[in-house]
């Protein structure tokens, strides 16, 4: 395409932190600004559990018409890293498959929220990282961490990863914040920002079911021309 979509990679510091609600948010903060959103997460898992999908919460949010599969190319229905999920389906994610995915996603819109499954560090393929596709997409990080105990570490350590890799990181989420944080919350995310050099940024619980409810979230985007 001519010209790439301004665009945003969401991550989380481990699986269960709010990593699709914060991209769910921020896709619905561009819809509701006048921006055509489309949403990608390269592999969601878990499918055979009850509830909304992933996927279908990133479309819901966003106004979307697109199809599922382009939303997610890999879907499977074990709770279980993508790599291995794939290797019980009796395949293998393409990192190809993958990076044409997303410029097809992109193609079209305005803004693009690529969400990530679990951490960077997460095996999409034996040798080919989330980190890597985060990479190749080249967009700046939107990574999502719990604000209480543990979340300094976590919080730098990915960070660090994302940095040594190149990548930008726009912002950190701390989510689900509560209406009064404790000392030991506020302390974590003053905390991460200063050792992190980073703004942090929170969200309350959500009710998911209604997008109306949702408090905005407007974060750095970033184009990447060669997707």
């Amino acid at each position: 395409m001519s010209e790439s979509a301004a665009g945003v990679f969401v991550t989380g510091t481990g699986t269960e932190v709010g990593k699709t609600v914060a991209a769910a948010v921020l896709a619905r903060s561009l819809a509701a600004a006048g921006s055509k959103v489309a949403v990608f997460k390269p592999a969601v898992t878990g499918l055979d559990e009850a509830g909304e999908a992933d996927h279908e919460l990133l479309r819901r949010a966003a106004g979307s018409d697109q199809r599922l599969e382009q939303i997610s190319p890999y879907r499977y229905g074990p709770p279980a890293s993508p790599h291995l999920a794939a290797a019980l389906a009796g395949e293998e994610i393409d990192p190809e498959r993958l990076r044409e995915a997303a410029r097809e996603a992109a193609a079209g819109a305005d803004s693009l929220v690529c969400e990530g499954v679990g951490g960077l560090l997460v095996p999409l393929s034996r040798e080919y990282l989330v980190r890597d596709l985060a990479v190749d997409l080249g967009y700046p990080l939107v990574v999502v961490a719990s604000p209480g105990l543990g979340t300094i570490n976590h919080t730098l350590l990915t960070i660090e990863s994302a940095r040594r890799a190149g990548l930008g990181v726009a912002t950190v989420v701390l989510t689900p914040w509560p209406d009064e944080p404790s000392e030991v919350e506020r302390s974590n995310r003053e905390t991460i920002a200063s050792l992190g050099k980073v703004e942090v940024r929170t969200l309350p619980l959500l009710d998911l079911s209604d997008t109306s409810t949702w408090p905005p979230l407007q974060v750095l985007m970033g184009r990447n021309p060669a997707i």
